[in-house]
């Protein structure tokens, strides 16, 4: 019976371009496809055996789980990782986690590529101590899963958020409402979790009619804004758990005909490049996304060189002061 090996070596590529081509993947020029479906027609090589067959050999390619592909704070996370894998002469396989069952988890199960890296709670965390091995090592990202084969680069959320609300008290805030994305998702509940922390040390409590939702999106923060504006009750200040919702938040208000920030104050998080350009500036945490992404690739490439149990990475944040948020009394009355 035919391998995918024999395929490969019959198209004239590698196993893991074979492996590709054959799952459909949009990696793929459509010459080199086509190339493989004859060579495997050929062959009368059954696809149904490739994950036993990549079991037995290695396919130098790596890949990468996220929510979703779109967005800029994806693009710096994927460019630090493709930059260290291209370096080690391996390939990025980035799929996104999206849907009750994405299939991304197949690529897990089947183990189609020589380890992974996720950024997605999407992915359940008994599939993720299941799969994981010497052979197959898992590192996440701003998520923790006690195993063996298993490693983690994270930021401190709870702590950036936390001056992150410590800077809009000092600028003489007392109303600060919280923008926050998916209430599954770990970093918003540590975003929270700082933005609570942070109102209950200046004595001050969180008011439920301050806690918004925004899913993450630009589109998100434009809704809570129209939503803010609907119901006539504005806080003096917003710390948005993302930036793409901070800059839809600006954006709606706005249109509302609420000055930012001569009307109300608006920190985001990520600093991502849109941050330094749009009116007024955003003052916003910044999280180091290439390093998250470069790292990352760095421990996955020590646990295939045979190490394991490697110590989690906690990176740095920064809080970029820009214009979105400065102190009250020059602003407001």
């Amino acid at each position: 019976m035919a391998t995918i090996k024999d395929v490969a070596k019959l198209a004239g590529v590698s196993i893991s371009t074979v492996s590709l081509a054959l799952n459909n993947q949009p990696h793929v020029r459509a010459e080199t496809k086509e190339k493989v479906l004859a060579a495997a027609r050929r062959l009368n090589y059954q696809p149904n055996g490739i994950a036993r067959d990549l079991k037995l050999s290695k396919t130098e390619t790596i890949g990468l789980i996220l929510p979703d592909l779109a967005g800029p704070f994806y693009s710096e996370l994927i460019r630090g990782i493709q930059d260290f894998t291209t370096a080690n002469h391996y390939d990025v396989v980035a799929m996104s986690a999206i849907g009750e069952r994405p299939k991304s988890i197949r690529y897990i199960q089947e183990k189609r590529t020589d380890g992974m890296i996720i950024m997605s709670q999407q992915i359940d965390a008994t599939l993720i101590r299941q799969a994981a091995r010497p052979d197959f090592p898992i590192v996440l990202l701003n998520r923790e899963v006690s195993s063996n084969h298993v490693t983690s680069v994270m930021i401190d959320n709870r702590k950036a958020a936390y001056e992150a609300v410590q800077l809009m008290i000092r600028q003489g805030y007392s109303e600060i409402a919280y923008l926050g994305g998916p209430e599954d998702a770990s970093d918003n509940r540590n975003r929270f979790y700082g933005y609570q922390a942070s109102l209950h040390e200046a004595g001050r409590t969180v008011e439920p009619k301050w806690c918004l939702q925004g899913d993450f999106t630009k589109e998100g923060g434009y809704g809570a804004a129209k939503r803010l504006l609907a119901e006539g009750m504005l806080p003096q200040a917003i710390f948005a758990a993302n930036d793409e919702m901070a800059i839809g938040l600006i954006e709606g208000l706005q249109q509302g005909g609420i000055g930012i920030p001569e009307e109300m104050a608006v920190v985001g998080f990520d600093d991502i490049q849109l941050a330094s350009y749009i009116r007024p500036t955003l003052t916003t945490v910044r999280q180091p996304m290439y390093q998250l992404g470069s790292t990352a690739a760095k421990l996955l490439f020590r646990l295939l060189d045979g190490e394991s149990n490697l110590d989690a990475v906690v990176l740095d944040t920064h809080l970029i002061e820009r214009d979105s948020c400065p102190p009250k009394a020059v602003t407001q009355s």
